[in-house]
């Protein structure tokens, strides 16, 4: 059985829309960090939570600005926000056990663009929760002095035709301690838009997250 709801999670007395989908005996429980113009309903945020799902991760699709945030004359300002991204995404994830369908749940993070950097803010500065950590297409550099502090494993996959984000994963991967693995996926520029490249995202996404969130006994 898979159980599917809509539900808002609170950060700092600020609700934020998510849709939850858990699959029968998940593994383990995937927070998506979404970039600079995306969202929840965003098709490559889904069709990557979708193949997640299938290798029986449970996910979390969050909009970590809110509806007015989003309409407001200060949106892009609050895009590019990686403090303010960060301590909202730290809030969702400390709450996740207080959701029956979740607790007990090892968590993992997935971010794009600017999302992958709160992702791995909040895994530096909760390694007590987050396990692992998957950046798509991502600006880990936007992390700062972060990087330095990020021990969960950490897989960033980028596209082979897009070389300035090239460069700046190849940088952070040398600042990273923990386990970390930088994949180019062939012919895939930044959007992963080429046919079969955003499968190979989620197939390298799922086995890292299978392989790092389950608890080991």
């Amino acid at each position: 059985m898979i159980v599917r709801q809509s539900t808002s999670f609170l950060a700092a007395g600020v609700p934020l829309e998510a849709d939850v989908v858990v699959p029968d005996s998940a593994v383990g429980v995937v927070v998506f960090a979404h970039g600079s113009g995306s969202g929840r309903r965003s098709p490559r945020n889904r069709h990557v939570a979708a193949g997640l799902q299938e290798a029986g991760l449970a996910t979390v699709l969050i909009d970590l600005l809110t509806l007015e945030e989003e309409r407001a004359e200060s949106m892009v300002a609050l895009r590019f926000d990686i403090g303010l991204l960060a301590s909202r995404l730290i809030a969702v994830t400390a709450r996740l056990s207080a959701c029956e369908s979740l607790a007990g749940l090892g968590a993992g993070l997935f971010g794009g663009s600017t999302g992958a950097a709160a992702a791995l803010v909040a895994a530096a500065e909760r390694p007590d929760i987050v396990r692992a950590v998957v950046s798509r297409g991502g600006r880990p550099d936007l992390a700062g002095d972060h990087l330095t502090r990020v021990h969960q494993p950490t897989l960033l996959i980028v596209g082979e035709r897009d070389p300035v984000v090239i460069d700046l994963n190849r940088e952070a991967l040398g600042q990273i301690p923990g386990p970390s693995r930088l994949v180019l996926v062939p012919a895939a520029t930044h959007l992963f838009e080429e046919p079969g490249a955003l499968d190979q995202v989620t197939a390298l996404a799922g086995a890292w997250f299978t392989r790092h969130l389950p608890a080991v006994s």
